[in-house]
């Protein structure tokens, strides 16, 4: 019995960081799981945002985001602000002279986004994520929320 004992502790000692890490989602291996990027658009890379934004003239940002989002993680400096959901009922506001850019955190709505909008006839160049683009060394923008307005004392 005393044998059974020590091999039962092994055996717990074996398993216990073997139920820790099922618990604990491997960040490699959920990653691609959780931002599987399954658009027909082509998800852009930072260099090839890069190359983009070198010709602000031909672009157009499109940033498919809630404004928390915005806020929270950051952003290109020059962007529509569209949510995903209202997209397709704010397309007379989208230039179609313009190459698209729209993005998302990981592209996933952006994605999405630049399907809808290359069915649309506009002229989509690809979809990106924030923090994939920062990720690969890119610099995002912090937007800091407004502050908020504070009644001043003297009026009434």
């Amino acid at each position: 019995m005393h044998t059974f004992v020590k091999v039962s502790a092994f055996v717990l000692a074996l398993a216990a960081p073997l139920a820790f890490a099922a618990d604990a989602p491997d960040q490699k291996s959920a990653q691609p799981a959780a931002h599987a990027y399954s658009a027909k658009t082509p998800k852009l890379s930072r260099a090839q945002v890069d190359q983009l934004l070198a010709k602000p003239d031909q672009l157009v940002i499109i940033d498919l985001r809630r404004p928390d989002e915005l806020t929270s993680i950051g952003g290109f400096g020059t962007y529509l602000s569209i949510q995903s959901k209202e997209l397709e009922k704010n397309l007379a506001f989208i230039p179609k002279d313009r190459s698209i850019i729209t993005v998302s955190n990981h592209a996933g709505r952006a994605g999405a986004g630049a399907d809808l909008l290359a069915s649309k006839g506009f002229k989509v160049v690809g979809a990106v994520g924030v923090q994939d683009y920062e990720a690969e060394g890119g610099t995002l923008v912090k937007i800091a929320p407004p502050a908020p307005k504070v009644a001043d004392a003297g009026q009434h």
